[in-house]
């Protein structure tokens, strides 16, 4: 069972005389005032300043660090699909199978001509040093030695050229094998079995889910009182009722030609950060921090578009209207701009029950004084 929130310790009461009719009953009307509050310490809230951050608006999405737009780097069919969209894979692991049959042709092809080359460069030496042996016992024309030294100059550039294009097959052929560059998750698959993938055709995506950054926008001209390490607070699509905490890492150098926005990159502060890409963010860069009276939401009573809280003054109970600012995205409270000052005591949960006038005394001579704090006490039942 909840704790009352306000005990009512006593009742006054005034009572009215009624005329008396001869031979009829007494009459009497009863007027019960409103009962007389004791309040306890900690069902009051003192008003006191705070900082308030403030600073420019930043929206954009939250976009993974890294991350691997893997294409296809030779014409083939695809063979096979190992990896669906989210599955978890390690650096190395085989995501994707293409048809090799025509690279394992042409890496034979240019192996043979390899070696053939090779044999034909040995021959080609040996006649070169058989005709210097010749040449030096007078047997032989000079032409003929130089005549050797071209052939066998020939068949080393036909050993290299075969060399090469054994190189390139090989390499080919290794490129059938699509492998994740690091460990992360498949994020967009974008073939399947059967189809024709041509050099630069788009084959999945990888991403780090740990790496996830907010990559937001600031109007330009907002853009002066911006810069790296300031602090942001900001809120994601799909995860609501999380304030997330990041600071600001990168400043684009240049604005967006259409938009006229430049690029803020935010790194997350903490262990708390999403595992999705893509998700709409909004925030605010606390450029300056400012001292202001602040209230939690829960101490507002809320009719419409006005809000108004309950203020224990002079042993007296009062609604007050208040002029309320914007929403501390740090601690969820909100700044008073009329309506109280600094030192007035309220009630930190309000109630129907209440009654403007209505007088209350505290439990103890005196309350405490303290910052305005976002903790509520249940209501009274």
């Amino acid at each position: 069972m909840l704790r009352p929130l306000l005990l009512v310790v006593a009742m006054a009461t005034s009572l009215t005389a009624c005329d008396k009719f001869p031979g009829k009953g007494d009459k009497k009307d009863a007027t019960a005032a409103p009962a007389k509050l004791v309040i306890a310490p900690e069902d009051i809230l003192t008003i006191g300043s705070n900082a308030l951050a403030s600073g420019p608006v930043v929206t954009g999405s939250i976009q993974p660090e890294r991350k691997a737009d893997l294409r296809a780097e030779v014409s083939a069919v695809v063979l096979q699909v190992l990896k669906e969209n989210g599955d978890v894979v390690r650096r190395g692991d085989v995501l994707l199978r293409l048809d090799q049959t025509s690279i394992q042709d042409n890496l034979r092809s240019a192996e043979d001509n390899a070696r053939n080359a090779a044999q034909s460069l040995d021959q080609a030496e040996r006649n070169v040093q058989r005709l210097k042996t010749l040449r030096a016992s007078g047997m032989t024309s000079l032409q003929a030695l130089d005549d050797a030294e071209v052939r066998r100059n020939g068949a080393q550039s036909e050993l290299s050229a075969s060399t090469a294009r054994a190189v390139v097959a090989r390499q080919q052929l290794e490129r059938t094998i699509v492998r994740a560059p690091f460990d992360g998750v498949v994020s967009d698959r974008k073939v399947s079995a059967g189809d024709t993938a041509s050099i630069g055709k788009e084959l999945l995506k990888v991403i780090d889910p740990t790496s996830m950054r907010f990559a937001g926008r600031v109007s330009a001209d907002k853009i002066s009182v911006v810069s790296v390490g300031q602090s942001v607070s900001f809120r994601i699509n799909g995860y609501a009722g999380l304030e997330f905490r990041g600071k600001v890492t990168r400043v684009d150098p240049s604005a967006n030609d259409v938009t006229r926005q430049v690029e803020v990159l935010v790194s997350f502060i903490g262990d708390k950060q999403p595992r999705v890409a893509g998700l709409y963010a909004e925030g605010t860069i606390e450029a300056s921090s400012v001292k202001a009276l602040t209230l939690p939401e829960s101490v507002l009573v809320k009719a419409g578009d006005k809000a108004s809280v309950w203020r224990v003054k002079d042993n007296t109970l009062s609604q007050v209207d208040l002029t309320v600012g914007s929403r501390d995205p740090r601690t969820g409270n909100y700044e008073v701009r009329s309506g109280l000052a600094e030192g007035d005591v309220i009630l930190r949960a309000p109630s129907s029950s209440f009654k403007e006038g209505q007088s209350a005394e505290f439990a103890s001579a005196k309350p405490p004084v303290g910052a305005a704090s976002a903790a509520s006490t249940a209501k009274g039942t």
